[in-house]
């Protein structure tokens, strides 16, 4: 009976708890801030709970937007049953009951005298306080909560199936999913500790997909170290490494590279140090079957932040300056510290200007003292004063110099009067080298205002050409290079002095001219002559001849005098006595020469049957001092035949040889070369 009355007491409770309604946040207030104050993060707030009066703590965040050691959030006023705790690295204000649960009328006084500060005395940007009852980050532009849990050592799978059974609020856990860099600052940076997120490459490698909550299946990375994103990943220097199978996608220890970036681990990780798991960071919020909640509300501090346009004409008069700051009304100021508007709006056209002047603009805050001026500047261009000297006169091929001075704005060169390519912007102006009377285009530019294109020639003195010339033809051709005319001094570089030379050796000659007034330059006359060929000598062997040249050209080889190849290489099956042809690729010439090439039979059958009755080595006939010795295979000698007695018939003594392997040695005495082999007497 007690145990029944224990179980219906432990189901009471339990049904009580599964009814608990979340609360219902809502915050006011989207203001802008006054630099070196501290400014209330809401306008009002308000919190609904139909089953309970107050709770434990409340937390209040600078979700987007934070600047560490710059803004703070602090409690003001007196609040006798709240404690108030301060995290910089988390930009979170805990708010929590001294004894027992402050009631939500207690929090909500305690939240509205919260305000924000910021040691900058100009900040930009925008903040967002995103006030939530539960200890979860909260990030508005997902919805979603973030938080991390320590657990040293923990592996990713066991850290995945852990974060799939926890729920905060009835929302769905999940190992995180990082996709944008607003996440990267609320569930890494702004977090407690590194560990885990549901990325990883298991399925393919180099292919990292996402295998949690509602992306689950979404790829973010391809690639290795340097690989692409097609959406958003945030990797550490030097990774993915994928260093001992890492598969699996980590926070980084925060002392190690960029904060709150990424590293692939093992599925393990390491068993100390910084690339050991020290817990892992879930995500709550987008998955199906989520209840929708409104236990977070957010409220957003804006920084004066005004865009300006600077103002600008060619000669005095009025000048239209600009300033923007969103819907935020503008004030014109002619000083930078006190008087009054002289005037109010986003477009202020000044009185008539003789000169530059600045005016300051500043966002009306109300009863805002600290808010500082920004300058705008109203710019009168006057045409500047130009000094130009005239080019020096130069040799052909030589560079010009043009100088032309002004006193406000640059100096644009052009080719062309109308050209819109810019050559070079400054003075003085160096040409390139020069040929001919060039004209080149000066304009001034002075901050806009552009002046008219004046013309100035650089004079080239007359010169000779001096471009490079090419001879080609054969051997022993006779080629005359001639430089000019006799109103110029010659210096050849084979010694001569006259306007042209004769020559019929490949080379480069190089000639020094110069003129009478001073000019002066090198002229190259490249002859390329075409070689003669000559046959040096012609390797044969049983596979193959190879014909080697005495020279080096551009040759093509034949051994029938029809058909020729750039290779010297020919392989030949028959022998006899054969010519070889080589021949330049221009037709300057050709040589031939004879060569022997002997074929050796593997076998013979003498048998009389008219076919393969001898054996005989094919072309030692044209070897007159040539001599083929025969040994049966225990070396005992059997036959000696030359160039007059080329032939065996297989028999020994007039005695018929059994069939079996034969040795042979040629010795050729014209060609210093002994050639060993074996062939087979088949009956």
């Amino acid at each position: 009976m007690k145990n029944l009355i224990a179980f219906l007491f432990s189901l009471a409770v339990w049904n009580i708890h599964s009814q608990n309604i979340a609360p219902t946040l809502i915050a006011s207030g989207h203001q802008i801030y006054c630099p070196q104050t501290a400014m209330p993060i809401v306008s009002s707030m308000s919190i609904t709970d139909p089953d309970d009066i107050g709770i434990a703590a409340m937390y209040i965040q600078i979700s987007s937007g934070y600047v560490a050691g710059e803004d703070l959030l602090t409690l003001t006023g007196s609040h006798p049953n709240i404690v108030s705790n301060w995290n910089s690295q988390q930009a979170k204000l805990t708010l929590a009951g001294i004894n027992g649960e402050p009631t939500y009328i207690q929090f909500i006084a305690a939240i509205e005298s919260v305000v924000y500060s910021s040691s900058n005395a100009n900040p930009s940007g925008s903040r967002t306080f995103s006030i939530t009852v539960g200890s979860a980050n909260y990030l508005e532009s997902t919805g979603h909560y973030y938080e991390f849990i320590p657990n040293v050592g923990i592996s990713w799978i066991d850290a995945k199936n852990t974060a799939a059974t926890l729920t905060y609020f009835g929302l769905q856990g999940y190992l995180a999913t990082i996709t944008s860099t607003d996440e990267v600052q609320i569930s890494s940076i702004q977090s407690t500790g590194a560990g885990w997120i549901g990325g990883t490459d298991e399925a393919q490698e180099g292919v990292g997909r996402w295998a949690t909550g509602p992306e689950a299946g979404t790829i973010f990375w391809n690639g290795g170290t340097n690989g692409t994103t097609p959406n958003f990943a945030y990797w550490n220097n030097g990774e993915p490494n994928n260093l001992g199978n890492e598969d699996y996608a980590h926070v980084t220890a925060q002392r190690v590279g960029i904060l709150g970036s990424w590293n692939d681990l093992k599925m393990t990780g390491e068993n100390s140090g910084d690339y050991q798991p020290k817990g892992f960071i879930v995500e709550y919020g987008g998955m199906p079957g989520d209840p929708i909640l409104n236990i977070s509300t957010t409220s957003v501090i804006n920084m004066v932040n005004i865009s300006v346009v600077n103002g600008e004409r060619c000669e005095n008069g009025s000048v239209t300056l600009e300033a923007f700051a969103g819907t935020n009304s503008i004030n014109w100021y002619t000083q930078a510290v006190g008087g009054s508007p002289i005037f109010t709006g986003n477009i202020f056209n000044t009185p008539f200007l003789n000169q530059t002047t600045i005016y300051y603009v500043a966002v009306d805050i109300p009863n805002c003292t600290t808010n500082q001026r920004q300058m705008v500047t109203a710019n009168i261009y006057n045409a500047p004063i130009i000094s130009i000297t005239t080019p020096t006169p130069i040799c052909p091929n030589f560079v010009g110099t043009i100088n032309v001075q002004v006193n406000s704005g640059q100096i644009k060169w052009y080719a062309e009067l109308n050209s819109t390519e810019i050559l070079a912007i400054g003075s003085p102006f160096f040409t390139p080298a020069l040929t001919n009377t060039t004209t080149y285009y000066y304009q001034i530019d002075n901050n806009g205002c552009l002046s008219p294109r004046y013309p100035i020639d650089v004079v080239v003195l007359p010169f000779p050409s001096l471009q490079p010339m090419t001879f080609t033809g054969c051997e022993n051709t006779n080629f005359i290079l001639n430089a000019g005319s006799n109103d110029y001094i010659y210096s050849w570089s084979n010694g001569e002095s006259t306007p042209s030379i004769v020559v019929n050796q490949s080379g480069t000659y190089v000639v020094n001219i110069t003129s009478a007034n001073g000019c002066s330059g090198s002229k190259t006359f490249n002859v390329d002559l075409f070689p003669i060929p000559i046959i040096d000598e012609i390797l044969v062997d049983f596979e193959k001849i190879t014909i080697q040249t005495a020279n080096e050209g551009l040759f093509l080889y034949s051994i029938d005098g029809i058909n020729f190849s750039s290779s010297n290489v020919f392989y030949l099956t028959t022998g006899g006595l054969y010519q070889a042809y080589v021949k330049d690729i221009n037709d300057c010439g050709i040589d031939i020469k004879s060569f022997v090439f002997l074929s050796v039979p593997s076998y013979f059958t003498p048998n009389n049957d008219g076919y393969n009755d001898f054996w005989q080595v094919n072309g030692l006939k044209f070897l007159s001092n040539a001599t083929t010795y025969i040994y049966d295979r225990f070396g005992k000698l059997i036959k000696i035949n030359n160039a007059q007695d080329s032939s065996w018939d297989g028999r020994f003594n007039n005695q018929d040889l059994p069939s079996s392997d034969y040795w042979y040695v040629i010795d050729m005495p014209e060609r210093n070369q002994t050639f060993k082999g074996h062939f087979s007497l088949k009956r």
